[in-house]
């Protein structure tokens, strides 16, 4: 299923449960990054070792296309508590050490990291600055399917691909400020963490568990 396929049919089924309610949709940009992460499996491509075993560091290069960004829907059951979905397309290249070292031509994530969550989002509504700021906090728990594209340097299959690889988690912490009663502009610190089990063609497999830190600035649309 191709992701686009995928969004439209999640879409499709958690509209309806939202409509009739005070809903928020908000979309984001930002900074984003991410640490090094451990990376095991195999590959019998490999040419340095089939036995993966190495510490991949990341660029996030959030301003290349594609950009880092993300939208959330909220249902606000009440002044505080809302409930709701998200998507966020992030996205790691292995750098040029990391390529070198391990042993590949192409090690990343680039048509997206791609995590789906279902959230809880607590806010402080109108709390600050009379009323026109809204401090809040969230998470998420959900799924990651990233677009695959790993190479190796001595060459073989080139797993280019989505694929659905394991459970997904977000935590965010944020302010709004209300531009009038249905557009606000918002910033918030978000932190994901992704579980990776890749299949590759070649019939090996590569792991790794991926955070990514980001800065995100925002619109949201109340209605």
């Amino acid at each position: 299923m191709t992701k686009a396929k995928l969004l439209a049919a999640i879409a499709f089924v958690a509209l309806p449960t939202f409509a009739a309610a005070e809903f928020e949709i908000s979309g984001y940009t930002g900074i984003q990054e991410a640490p090094h992460a451990k990376v095991t499996g195999n590959d019998p491509d490999n040419g340095v070792s089939t036995n993966l075993n190495f510490t991949a560091g990341w660029e996030g290069k959030p301003f290349s296309m594609p950009p880092y960004y993300g939208f959330r829907g909220t249902w606000w059951r009440n002044e505080n508590l809302g409930f709701g979905v998200e998507y966020t397309h992030a996205k790691v290249y292995a750098d040029a050490d990391t390529l070198q070292t391990a042993g590949y031509s192409r090690f990343e994530l680039t048509d997206g990291i791609n995590i789906l969550t279902a959230n809880a989002t607590y806010r402080w509504n109108d709390k600050w600055a009379s009323g026109a700021v809204t401090p809040y906090v969230g998470g998420g728990l959900g799924f990651t399917f990233p677009h695959v594209d790993i190479e190796a340097s001595a060459g073989g299959p080139h797993t280019w691909e989505y694929q659905i690889t394991g459970a997904a988690a977000r935590l965010y912490a944020g302010a709004k400020y209300d531009i009038n009663d249905t557009w606000a502009v918002f910033g918030e610190y978000q932190f994901t963490y992704s579980k990776q089990d890749i299949d590759l063609d070649n019939g090996g497999n590569v792991q790794f568990n991926l955070i990514t830190n980001a800065l995100n600035v925002g619109l949201s649309y109340t209605f």
